[in-house]
């Protein structure tokens, strides 16, 4: 967190409507990161989840609900990774980015701890942690495991 507290006099190169347009487009469901860790899912034979509960605190990306186990996959800028591509600031209105994701660790850090007060196991896997995939799939495999 501590990388947020820099901040940068660079000028964004895009007008404020094609900034808006461009961060419109972000997506929240249905990532390629989410796309590859449910392909994680279905390879280690384990494909029995439910995509993005809205009863569920934090609305799991991935949620097994008969056992009680909920799966996130955090954008490694957006939910203030410790790794490179996390502690990248933003170019333009750096206070209100880090405001911003402060926020959003904070409220990560709120339902992560909500599900777990529900009797619910959670794992959390960065996007950044996707690049490496035969560890993301032992990670995955030893939460599924380990909870049966």
């Amino acid at each position: 967190m501590a990388a947020l507290l820099h901040t940068t006099t660079k000028m964004d190169n895009l007008t404020p409507a094609q900034r808006t347009r461009t961060m419109r487009a972000v997506k929240g469901k249905n990532t390629t990161a989410e796309l590859a860790l449910r392909r994680l899912c279905r390879e280690i034979g384990e494909p029995g989840y439910r995509l993005h509960r809205p009863d569920l605190p934090g609305s799991p990306d991935i949620a097994y609900m008969g056992r009680r186990l909920a799966v996130f996959v955090h954008g490694c800028f957006w939910h203030g990774h410790t790794c490179k591509a996390g502690a990248k600031v933003a170019s333009t209105n750096a206070s209100y980015w880090q405001q911003k994701i402060a926020r959003n660790v904070a409220r990560d850090e709120r339902h992560l701890s909500d599900l777990q007060r529900l009797g619910w196991a959670t794992l959390v896997v960065w996007e950044c942690e996707l690049k490496r995939t035969e560890d993301v799939r032992t990670k995955l495999g030893l939460f599924l495991q380990h909870h049966i």
